[in-house]
């Protein structure tokens, strides 16, 4: 049974991304909006703001990898809802194969497309003066918790793909996902900010994922943030398989 999902889930899986091979314009879209901020906030701003490091964007680049993730997972919604009104699930329904590998090669091309995003963003940064003098396991560490938080917004984006009406109502829940991290330590440090929204700030997924982003890459001690940020991904990893699992067997039912 194993081996059946595990064959079905790559077939399934090739098939989405070579999708994604023929338009192209869907990674660089996802990109586009995240460089955007990158550049926005560098060149503009980022004189008018005291992060206490010396290079913004060193500061910068771990928020903005996470409005990367967040605006592409989009796309996983809008996928899903484009093959259930295709009729393409009803089709996979009535073949011989193992249902949850139709969701699962989705989630897995999301993973995929959202990784080629981040280097593409991380290349920009590079050349804006991105520097890190972080060892191969920080960077294992970082890819390993931006995979992780991919994996768990995925999960959550499957939930609007497989119960929305619209097109619009598929992708529209991202948009909170990619203004959370304005609300965090991102951009600015959580100090900086009034009572009420300092303690949003320090206590919602973002910051905690950025601070332990931010000192891996800085090579400095990254304390219980790391376990914090865990901790959060696959809290909400748990949580959006869960509802994402219903919605589907109640879809195809």
């Amino acid at each position: 049974m194993n081996r059946h999902f595990l064959g079905d889930t790559a077939v399934l899986l090739g098939r989405s991304l070579r999708h994604i091979g023929r338009s192209p314009d869907t990674i660089i879209t996802t990109a586009v909006m995240p460089i955007a901020f990158l550049l926005l906030f560098v060149y503009v701003f980022g004189g008018a703001i005291e992060t206490g490091t010396d290079s913004y964007v060193n500061y910068l680049l771990p928020g903005i990898l996470l409005i990367t993730i967040a605006s592409g997972i989009s796309y996983t919604a809008f996928r899903l809802f484009q093959d259930l009104q295709g009729g393409i699930f009803e089709r996979f329904q009535s073949m011989p194969i193992a249902r949850s590998a139709v969701l699962w090669a989705h989630v897995l091309t999301s993973l995929v497309a959202n990784m080629i995003s981040l280097v593409v963003v991380v290349g920009v940064a590079l050349v804006m003066g991105f520097r890190s003098g972080a060892g191969v396991l920080a960077w294992l560490a970082v890819v390993g918790i931006l995979l992780l938080f991919t994996l768990a917004l995925t999960w959550i984006a499957v939930v609007p793909g497989l119960t929305a009406k619209s097109v619009d109502g598929a992708s529209a829940f991202s948009y909170p996902l990619v203004f959370l991290p304005f609300v965090s330590s991102a951009f600015v440090p959580t100090d900086t900010m009034p009572g009420p929204v300092r303690a949003f700030a320090e206590h919602q997924p973002v910051t905690s994922i950025v601070n332990a982003i931010r000192r891996l890459f800085t090579e400095q001690p990254v304390g219980a943030d790391i376990w914090v940020a865990l901790a959060w991904c696959v809290g909400i990893l748990v949580v959006a398989y869960v509802f994402a699992t219903v919605s589907y067997r109640r879809r195809i039912s």
